[in-house]
């Protein structure tokens, strides 16, 4: 059985708080999708909430820590550590009663992200990390797939359709990984997607113009579960770039050879 660290208690503890008002708000946006109102304003004030509760948890935990989050203003750290925090990944699916999204922690030390926690109320899983202590879904320890084709590989691209102007690259991108054997889903939630990572139940996940709340957690849980974790390009300051490219190891590879080939083709990006 894992034993959870006193870091991870509190993060659990903190995100299953948050939950129970979201489940509720959840059960409620469903109901409102009948009705002329519409869900938008209730998902926006559950989103509020939530981030709420978890800032407060958290700053009892650690009270010289910085705050990260995806609803308020940064708040700097006295102590060198800092909580990455979003309260509700997959806001779209929780407006349209679809049951994907996930509460978000991560724990920031000196700069490196030392902790991770993705919680999906739904489902009721726990998917955490610590640096360098593997990474679980509740009590079960977590290995990233070993399939070695992308002929066999399902991948996730996170990113929303963009506007006109960057379209053509966008659908190139999804249409070259297609090319390549791999099926292609969209879930749009980059917190689970990268947890789904870890678990293997993906074999790979890419995306650009992520916010470091997005992704901090998962991109630790998808290492710890023995997975890369890189920028679409190789680098590796996706956290600042908003530019992640996730997989196992057998696939990381080819996926990071398939997108150099469609972005250096002009005969891909179709107009």
């Amino acid at each position: 059985m894992a034993v959870r660290s006193a870091l991870i208690t509190v993060m659990a503890a903190a995100a299953d708080k948050a939950a129970r008002r979201l489940i509720r708000d959840f059960n409620e946006v469903e109901q409102l999708q009948v009705s002329r109102k519409g869900p938008a304003d209730f998902a926006s004030a559950a989103d509020l909430m939530a981030e709420r509760t978890l800032k407060t948890e958290l700053a009892k935990a650690r009270p010289g820590a910085g705050m990260l989050a995806e609803e308020s203003a940064a708040e700097p750290s006295r102590d060198g550590t800092r909580w990455i925090i979003d309260p509700l990944d997959g806001t779209l699916n929780f407006l349209h009663g679809i049951p994907h999204f996930a509460i978000s922690i991560a724990f920031e030390s000196q700069g490196d992200v030392v902790a991770g926690l993705v919680f999906d109320p739904i489902k009721n899983e726990t998917y955490w990390a610590e640096n360098g202590r593997g990474a679980y879904v509740n009590d079960r320890r977590l290995r990233v797939s070993s399939r070695k084709y992308m002929e066999d590989a399902l991948i996730v691209h996170g990113q929303a359709e963009p506007g006109p102007a960057d379209r053509a690259p966008f659908w190139a991108e999804i249409e070259g990984v297609i090319a390549a054997g791999a099926a292609v889903r969209r879930f749009g939630a980059a917190a689970l997607d990268l947890a789904y990572v870890a678990a293997g139940r993906f074999d790979g996940y890419w995306e650009a113009g992520v916010k470091p709340w997005d992704i901090a957690a998962g991109a630790l849980i998808v290492r710890e579960a023995g997975g890369l974790v890189t920028e679409s390009r190789g680098g590796t300051g996706y956290l600042e770039s908003g530019d992640i490219l996730a997989a196992t190891p057998l696939l990381h590879p080819l996926l990071l050879k398939t997108l150099a080939r469609v972005r250096h083709d002009p005969a891909m990006v179709r107009s």
